[in-house]
C-alpha cells in the first residue's frame, strides 16, 4: 500500500508557518491520542524548534486510557510540557491552560523587566489535518470560534482566535509530510481520517483494523461486531461482519464496499469503544 500525499496547499501551510513563527511565543502541537507517534512530523517540529512547544493528545476519550498515560510519560520525558484533551467534553482543557500559563511565564517576566505593557500569550496551533485543531480551539473558548469540517484539511488561511483574555491562538491549516515513512504508519493514518480517502483503498484499510481488534481488542469483535469465531482470516472476519450487518446486494452476495465504509465510520465516531493503536 503506497500513500503519497502533499496537495498544494500544504507546501502554502509549511510556508506559512515558517513566516509566522516570529509573531508567536509558543506552539501548540496536537496529536491524536489513538496514534500520536504517527502523527508526529519531523520536518515540523525542526521548523518550530526555536518557540517552546506544548503537545496535546487530542481526542483521548477516543483512545486507552492506559495507552495515553503512557503516551503523556515518554513525552514528557523527552522534554516536552505535554497534557491529553477531549475537544468534545473539555475534559483536559484546565491543564492545558495551566500549561500554557507555565511556558508563557518566562516570557511575561521579561516584558516586565523590560517594563513593557502585558499581553496575552501568543500560540500557534499546529498538526496533521484532522487531528481536531478547530473543535480544540471552540472548546476552550466554550464557544463556536473556527470553522470546523469533517474532510482533513479545511481549515483555510491564517486566524487569530482569542479564547480568553490572556491568551490568543494563532490557527493554520494542517501540515502533512510528503512521504510517509512505513506502510503501517499510512494504514494508521489512513485509519484516523488524517489522509484524503483518495489516497488509500478503504478495503485495505478494513482489513488493517480488523487485524488490530484482534490483537488489541478481540472483544469488540465479539461484542460490537457479533461475530463468534475468530479462527478465519481477516478477510472472511469482512465478510462475517457484512452479513451480521445484512449488507447484501442482488444475489446474496456481501456488500463489502459498504461494510468498509461503515466499519470505518464507526472506529472514527468511537463507536467500536476507546482504542489506540499504539
Amino acid at each position: 500500500m503506497s500513500i503519497n500525499w502533499f496537495p498544494g496547499h500544504m507546501v502554502k501551510a509549511r510556508k506559512e508557518i515558517q513566516e509566522n513563527l516570529k509573531l508567536v511565543d509558543m506552539v501548540a502541537m496536537l496529536l491524536d491520542a489513538r496514534a500520536p507517534f504517527s502523527c508526529r512530523n519531523s520536518q515540523l517540529e525542526k521548523m518550530i524548534s526555536p518557540k517552546k512547544t506544548i503537545i496535546i493528545l487530542n481526542k483521548m476519550d477516543l483512545a486507552s486510557v492506559a495507552d495515553t498515560r503512557r503516551h503523556l510519560e515518554q513525552l514528557r520525558n523527552e522534554g516536552y510540557l505535554a497534557a491529553g484533551m477531549d475537544s468534545t467534553s473539555g475534559k483536559g482543557s484546565r491543564e492545558v491552560l495551566q500549561l500554557i500559563a507555565t511556558a508563557f511565564a518566562p516570557v511575561r517576566e521579561e516584558l516586565q523587566r523590560r517594563g513593557r505593557r502585558n499581553r496575552p500569550a501568543r500560540v500557534m496551533i499546529v498538526g496533521v489535518p484532522n487531528v481536531g485543531k478547530s473543535s480544540f480551539l471552540n472548546s476552550l473558548a466554550g464557544k463556536k470560534v473556527a470553522t470546523t469540517g469533517a474532510r482533513p484539511g479545511v481549515t483555510r488561511g491564517k486566524q487569530w482566535v482569542r479564547v480568553r483574555d490572556d491568551i490568543e491562538f494563532m490557527d493554520t491549516p494542517g501540515l502533512m509530510w510528503p512521504k510517509i515513512e512505513t506502510v503501517e504508519q499510512g494504514l494508521k493514518l489512513a485509519l484516523l481520517d488524517v489522509v484524503g480517502e483518495k489516497a488509500y483503498q478503504e478495503y485495505d484499510v478494513s482489513i488493517y483494523l480488523i487485524q488490530l481488534l484482534r490483537e488489541k481488542a478481540p472483544q469488540v469483535l465479539y461484542d460490537k461486531l457479533k461475530l463468534d469465531n475468530l479462527d478465519r482470516s481477516e478477510q472472511e472476519l469482512l465478510e462475517n461482519i457484512a452479513r451480521k450487518k445484512g449488507h447484501l446486494i442482488k444475489g446474496g452476495e456481501v456488500d463489502v464496499e459498504k461494510t468498509c465504509t461503515v466499519l470505518l465510520q464507526d472506529f472514527r465516531k468511537g463507536k467500536l469503544g476507546p482504542l489506540s493503536l499504539e
